[in-house]
């Protein structure tokens, strides 16, 4: 049921998503602001469990940590999404990068976010004993090895009722990291499984721009 309910509220923040896209909001001209308002205005969520992340340009290079000054869309941007809202008492967590303009590498990083995503996610449902550390070596080194620099300091955490955060223990249990060497499958504090989100930054290789992607682990 708890899965059933996660994936239920990814469904309606890739619905999100989508409406972002198809009111051309993704443009040059457009503020950062201006993408992420949408979601109160239209699907009426008043809750994200993380901040609304909109980075465009140079603004892609920096991690959800960091507050990096609003800018507007350019011609030639990439643009990525992190959004993190709430329905309900479920947790969502869903990113996507777009490339604007003509520019062939922008677009080859769009396209590898996805297969960077597939590789990892294959490496965790393979090795039912993999540790949050060794899973995010691999999404670096597979990252390395597809021409890229990963650019997070995760590469993903768990997701669960509002807020996940408040679980007991030590917050690196809870993420795709190099502080976590605990086996992934482990269950949380309460007895009850866990479900991953995997996320993916990927910086080009002269540090210029990145691109973001992120989604629940499939389960097969």
């Amino acid at each position: 049921m708890r899965r059933a309910e996660l994936e239920a509220a990814e469904r309606r923040a890739l619905d999100l998503l989508a409406a972002i896209e198809a009111r051309g909001l993704i443009a040059p001209g457009r503020s950062e602001r201006d993408i992420y308002a949408l979601a109160e205005r239209v699907f009426g969520v008043e809750k994200h469990w993380h901040k609304r992340i909109v980075r465009a340009g140079a603004n892609t290079l920096a991690i959800a940590a960091d507050n990096p000054p609003v800018r507007d869309i350019a011609a030639d941007d990439i643009v990525f999404l992190d959004l993190g809202p709430v329905f309900g008492t479920w947790e969502a967590d869903v990113g996507a990068s777009y490339a604007l303009g003509d520019d062939p590498v922008k677009h080859a990083l769009c396209r590898d976010l996805e297969a960077q995503f597939a590789a990892v996610c294959a490496r965790f449902r393979d090795e039912p004993d993999i540790t949050g550390a060794s899973l995010y070596a691999f999404a670096c080194e597979s990252a390395a090895e597809a021409g890229w620099r990963f650019g997070g300091r995760i590469a993903g955490h768990i997701v669960a009722e509002f807020p996940h955060a408040r679980l007991p223990g030590a917050k690196q249990i809870h993420q795709i990291s190099a502080e976590n060497p605990t086996r992934l499958r482990d269950p949380d504090a309460h007895g009850e499984e866990r479900h991953w989100i995997c996320e993916i930054h990927l910086v080009e290789p002269e540090g210029r721009f990145a691109g973001f992607y992120e989604r629940l682990i499939p389960l097969g």
